[in-house]
């Protein structure tokens, strides 16, 4: 038996990546994050002619119904490519909340409006993964009041949210009342922040009374995310090989030295495994529930170590001019170290698989 991507798994990438090299190389996205625009619409535009938005979204909503997996595939590609697009909020997490809480009518108008790319989500469930002080959303019958941190995609048309119980609510982005701010972090390349609640009125998303179906759309968020680490640190490493190969030092390249083979053999051989630990990850959300939770979280734990490893050593590699602007390669080392902290750093991560297991208590 085989293990490995399929054709079509493949020519998905092959597809994402070359339209991305066509729509968004290196310097546009360099221009684009100087320039501080919210949303780049042409490069998301070229997504939905491929169907992005509509990957998770079941067939009978206009979607493709793909698994998580291809999910993964995509969001590696795009961290690859450093794309400024939303995505894991948009077309993995919002379309999954929306498809196990939400109602027939809730069902059929939000998720055909995202498979075709018409609206762009947001998830501002972060208080779900970790707590944070002066933070968390209350809501009373419809009313929501509060503060939501780390938003993903701010610049949304409408939002998830979940109130401090895990329900979710839908919450359109010219709601009133619903106030939003920009997180300025380290990575240019997608935009987070702060919503603030006054009396603002939700839809709830009634299946959300099952504690479980948040639980379930943040694990695929981590997984996705952990795959967003993989595409970003496996282009680090190749640009760290390919100049290795370049760059010449004392008359020799520098890849001839025994100290920078080990550099580029050490991050190959951490980096690696990783691809297949992923892989299982978003096969165990689709086809093994008892241990997606749990999978989840070592994934990401793990991926955020070895990003942040890859991350460091590529830059070594490159010398004084890997800290430079000019090479690009902060891009992908700043979108690691965002995706790190994201619905979980490694040690929450790390706490919340130990109590799954039984080894320390819950996490309140």
């Amino acid at each position: 038996m085989e293990f490995g991507l399929s054709k079509e798994q493949t020519l998905l990438q092959d597809s994402v990546s070359q339209q991305l090299a066509r729509s968004a190389p290196l310097e546009w996205v360099q221009r684009f994050i100087d320039q501080g625009t919210p949303r780049a619409d042409d490069v998301w535009d070229g997504m939905c002619d491929l169907g992005l938005p509509g990957l998770l979204v079941p067939e009978q909503f206009g979607g493709i119904g793909c698994s998580l997996l291809d999910a993964a595939l995509v969001a590696e590609t795009l961290a690859g490519h450093v794309a400024p697009i939303p995505f894991v909020a948009t077309a993995v997490m919002a379309p999954l909340a929306i498809e196990l809480a939400g109602s027939d009518e809730q069902q059929s108008r939000w998720l055909n409006e995202l498979a075709e790319g018409n609206v762009v989500a947001g998830m501002a469930i972060g208080k779900t993964a970790s707590a944070r002080e002066e933070a968390g959303v209350t809501s009373d019958q419809g009313k929501l009041n509060g503060r939501a941190l780390f938003v993903l995609d701010l610049e949304a048309d409408v939002f998830v949210v979940a109130d401090e119980h895990g329900k979710l609510f839908l919450v359109e982005a010219d709601a009133v009342g619903l106030q939003r701010t920009l997180l300025v972090t380290i990575d240019g390349t997608r935009r987070v922040g702060e919503l603030t609640f006054q009396n603002v009125s939700g839809e709830y998303l009634p299946g959300s009374d099952d504690p479980e179906v948040c639980a379930r759309v943040l694990d695929a968020g981590r997984i996705v995310l952990a795959a967003d680490i993989l595409g970003a640190a496996q282009t680090m490493l190749n640009k760290a090989v390919e100049y290795a190969k370049t760059r010449v030092q004392f008359g020799r390249v520098i890849g001839s030295f025994q100290a920078v083979k080990h550099l580029c053999a050490e991050m190959a051989s951490e980096l690696e495994p990783c691809r297949s630990m992923v892989w299982y990850a978003a096969h165990a959300f689709d086809h093994l529930p008892d241990e997606s939770r749990l999978v989840a979280c070592h994934t990401k734990a793990h991926l955020s170590e070895v990003g942040t490893f890859v991350a460091r050593t590529s830059t070594e590699v490159h010398g004084g001019i890997g800290f430079t602007d000019e090479l690009g390669l902060h891009l992908w080392f700043k979108r690691i170290g965002a995706s790190r902290q994201l619905l979980g750093n490694p040690a929450q991560l790390r706490e919340e698989a130990a109590a799954l297991q039984g080894f320390v208590e819950p996490i309140s």
